[in-house]
């Protein structure tokens, strides 16, 4: 038996929700190792301020990006795992800037205006669909990350 049908919902609404967690799961797995160059890289006067903040914050994407990859699995699809297909169809790309704090801080926003984004369309899709386990990951995933978006800003003083 199908995973769709045994918790209750349509195939073609799980396959739906599959395809743009994937598109999801691509930009939060840039995301991550843009994050990770920041970790590694940056340089100045707020290396010990950013450094420790850049870890936790790549920490935490990837525990995203092992909690999206099994909600694709959990909807009967597979998700992707090669970065030469996330780089097709992530908004999110490389970044070669990696050690200018404001930069840094900066294409982070950047990043989390893509994926809240991302998660919003997620929401609307998995409402109409009575996902309640996907649209519940989102809305988590929002409010965390608004709170975080706030506290960048407010280190560029925004």
């Amino acid at each position: 038996m199908k995973n769709s049908s045994i918790i209750g919902l349509k195939e073609a609404d799980c396959k739906k929700i599959a395809e743009k967690l994937n598109v999801l799961l691509a930009n939060y797995s840039v995301f991550y190792q843009n994050t990770r160059g920041a970790h590694w890289n940056i340089k100045g006067n707020q290396f010990f301020t950013l450094h420790p903040k850049f870890e936790e914050l790549y920490n935490g994407l990837v525990l995203k990006i092992d909690a999206i990859a099994e909600r694709i699995l959990t909807l009967g699809a597979a998700p992707a795992h090669n970065y030469s297909e996330y780089l097709k169809v992530s908004t999110i790309k490389e970044s070669s800037e990696v050690s200018d704090a404001n930069k840094c801080v900066e294409g982070i926003l950047a990043s989390f205006k893509i994926v809240i984004d991302l998660q919003r369309e997620l929401l609307d899709l998995t409402e109409k669909a009575g996902d309640e386990g996907t649209n519940s990951q989102m809305s988590d995933y929002i409010t965390e990350q608004e709170k975080e978006v706030w506290m960048y800003n407010a280190y560029l003083a925004k």
